[in-house]
């Protein structure tokens, strides 16, 4: 419990004394593990891994071994590359959206995305296993998802790998021509989802991820110039029972400053262009049903009276940024004056 909630001092502290009073654990040994590769130690998570996989019951040794894999290759790989887990290439030279042909697909395991899903339910603060079962995605033909967890990889754990951002890319400018070849390819794709019992359309874009958003990869602030906004510290806002927010510290800085942030529009009204539109992390498909947190949605006024036309794709918007601290009937924040352009 420690481990999901983020306090990996406090269960290291509980779980290397159970280890060594009890060795031979199957469920310490692991949990010793998951702690270890949480905390950045992975040299100490493979040793205790090791103890893991030899003592693992059946139903769980195959599990074990993956994770020892995983973290086996990231003590000789450079930090952001993906992980090998199944002895194949995402790329293969060309980089595409899938499906992948059926012998392409029989080089990858039968239950690599059921493998990779088990990993994050263990691990739901690795952005590279998001990557990964982004990557499987793909393969498997749901692009969608696919282009869904990159964005995820990109705004939400902050990887900048440049391989990653191409195939992202790649994958949504495929999507932007479907949806402009055939507008009711969206709901098309919704639907598409539920043929797919082999992978998992979240509820949430950040299952089970509890760990506070650390500030600390973000450059120093810049009262003259454009700082990036990711929406990781938005979700850090909190509201009372009276729905009045307390802002973490680094936004409470930047109140007034121009920001940045990439999202996709939807819109306040029934027209098709408007000046003012709401800025949300992921695309939903029914926004009563998928309608996310209300510190996760973010009012775009364009300036200078310039209106937009709406679309589905994924944009970045430059403007100046208003905190609501005391107003319950406005949103909590506004980005005012903006400016919206295709992303980086």
């Amino acid at each position: 419990m420690l481990i999901r909630l983020g306090e990996f001092d406090a269960a290291l502290e509980v779980l290397r004394p159970a280890h060594r009073l009890h060795a031979n654990h199957f469920a310490v040994a692991a949990n010793l593990g998951m702690a270890w590769h949480a905390y950045g130690e992975l040299d100490r998570a493979a040793e205790a891994l090791r103890s893991a996989v030899a003592l693992a019951p059946d139903s769980m040794k195959k599990g074990e071994e993956l994770h020892l894999r995983l973290v086996t290759q990231r003590l000789a790989k450079p930090p952001e590359e993906l992980d090998d887990l199944f002895g194949t290439s995402y790329s293969k030279g060309n980089y595409a959206a899938g499906p992948w042909t059926a012998d392409e697909l029989k080089k990858l395991p039968p239950h690599a995305i059921a493998d990779v899903q088990q990993l994050l339910l263990w691990l739901p603060f690795d952005g590279r296993l998001y990557w990964q079962m982004g990557e499987l995605a793909n393969a498997h033909g749901d692009v969608r998802m696919a282009s869904e967890l990159f964005d995820s990889c990109v705004s939400q754990f902050n990887l900048t790998n440049p391989t990653l951002r191409r195939h992202r890319q790649i994958l949504k400018s495929v999507i932007a021509a479907q949806n402009k070849t055939d507008p009711n390819n969206v709901a098309a794709a919704n639907a598409e989802h539920q043929l797919h019992p082999s992978l998992v359309a979240f509820r949430s874009k950040r299952p089970l991820l509890s760990r506070r958003f650390d500030v600390s990869t973000l450059a120093p602030l810049n009262p003259t110039g454009v700082n990036t906004l990711p929406w990781g510290l938005l979700a850090e806002t909190t509201l009372d029972r009276n729905f009045r927010p307390t802002f973490p510290k680094r936004l409470r800085e930047m109140d007034g400053m121009d920001v940045t942030l990439a999202g996709f529009m939807q819109p306040i009204t029934e027209d098709q262009t408007y000046g003012t539109f709401m800025l949300i992390e992921f695309p939903t498909g029914c926004w009563y049903c998928e309608m996310p947190e209300v510190t996760g949605i973010v009012l775009i006024e364009l300036g200078g009276g310039k209106t937009i036309t709406f679309g589905r794709q994924l944009v970045k918007v430059t403007g100046k940024l208003k905190l609501n601290a005391t107003d319950p009937e406005d949103f909590i924040y506004t980005i005012s004056n903006a400016k919206v352009s295709e992303p980086d």
